[in-house]
């Protein structure tokens, strides 16, 4: 003696041929959700440890910092920076550690940190630049970095920094810095080849200063251990 179950699943108690449906929903349902090509800032913001695959998921800057200055567990410091012009030569910009602070000639460029707060968790991660107009013309630049390690060693070491105006994503940069030694000082140039923009889009971030803005996310293996945040002015 047989029996025979069935399972109704629009209620009008007709046979369902497949079978009982499985747990976590059907097929379709499982690629819609596989298909699913953005991020939200709070669903990063619950996970344990974030990789690439999700920052470059997220369709508009971040509002907060996705990890804490405790995650940084290797002692990375950047102690320098550098913006140069690569077809002209010129240094745009120069910023070291507040001890070595300098700027280059060129008095129309600048780039504010954080303003100094006594027990503040996030002093040091937010960097506010102002350019002149001029820079939005620039086509190709070099950025110049110069960090310390700490006592352990770091592999698979890459930057990506993701690039919006008014929520709008205008170019994704990704760098690798390779593995870097113990106790080491290292200096790298990546190039920048900025996107093509109409000339409306470009009056467009003169006129709204402080729209653009950046998010910079450091990764050791894969896993986020540093976040740092701009906002830039091409009004200067």
């Amino acid at each position: 003696m047989s029996s025979k179950s069935s399972v109704s699943s629009n209620g009008s108690g007709t046979d369902n041929k497949a079978g009982q449906k499985k747990k976590g929903g059907g097929y379709l349902a499982r690629q819609a959700k596989a298909k699913k090509t953005t991020v939200t800032e709070e669903e990063l913001s619950a996970k344990e440890s974030i990789s690439p695959e999700d920052v470059l998921r997220l369709a508009k800057p971040t509002s907060d910092y996705l990890c804490d200055k405790k995650a940084n567990i290797y002692g990375i410091e950047f102690t320098r920076f550098k913006i140069r012009d690569m077809d002209g030569g010129k240094t745009l910009f120069e910023i070291a550690k507040p001890d070595e602070f300098e700027f280059a000639d060129d008095e129309d460029d600048e780039a504010i940190g954080d303003e100094i707060v006594e027990d503040d968790p996030n002093a040091g991660r937010f960097v506010r630049y102002k350019f002149s107009p001029e820079f939005l013309k620039l086509q190709t630049v070099g950025a110049t970095v110069e960090f310390v390690v700490g006592d352990n060693p770091v592999s698979n070491f890459r930057m990506i920094e993701r690039h919006f105006f008014q929520d709008k994503l205008l170019k994704t940069f990704d760098f690798s810095f390779g593995f870097c030694i113990p106790n080491s000082k290292n200096t790298c140039e990546h190039i920048y080849e900025f996107p093509s923009l109409s000339s409306e889009e470009l009056q467009e971030m003169v006129d709204h200063p402080y729209e653009a803005k950046s998010d910079s996310f450091y990764f050791v293996d894969n896993k986020l251990i540093m976040h740092n945040k701009a906002d830039y002015a091409y009004n200067g």
